[in-house]
């Protein structure tokens, strides 16, 4: 009677768990969502900077504007590029310090990332043993019942 008890205990335990670790996957799997739209955001601004150091003054440029839409715009200076830095703050930055700059920001992502995954990696094992342990203890339940 007492080993059922005891089972009882262990398997709202985990269960308990299991749902703790699934809520902890779906949040790393976000934060992993959101390192990887600001990866190509990184991808996509430093290929136009990239774009515009090829052009002179006055080269006129497709722009895009989202839903694949572009407008046409006329380059007024080359050697410059307004960059935001956070907290809706942007400067004035050279083609190459803005371009060291992305690098700078990729590489930190690619850290970030790859400790996400580490992270999101451990849940899932924690969780399938957590889920093989519960399932273990229902079996025994089944058994004991027949």
């Amino acid at each position: 009677m007492s080993e059922n008890r005891n089972d009882e205990e262990d398997l709202r335990k985990f269960l308990t768990e299991l749902k703790v670790l699934e809520g902890t996957a779906n949040i790393i799997q976000s934060r992993l969502n959101i390192v990887d739209a600001a990866l190509a955001d990184i991808a996509s601004a430093n290929l136009s900077i990239e774009g515009v150091k090829n052009n002179t003054s006055g080269s006129e440029i497709l722009v895009p504007v989202g839903g694949g839409s572009f407008i046409r715009a006329k380059l007024s200076d080359v050697e410059k590029v307004i960059v935001g830095v956070g907290a809706d703050v942007c400067i004035e930055k050279t083609v190459a310090e803005s371009v060291e700059d992305f690098k700078n920001r990729q590489s930190d992502l690619e850290k970030a990332k790859a400790s996400l995954e580490q992270q999101l990696t451990q849940t899932l094992n924690n969780l399938n043993v957590r889920r093989g342990q519960a399932a273990e203890i229902l079996k025994k339940r089944e058994t004991a019942a027949l």
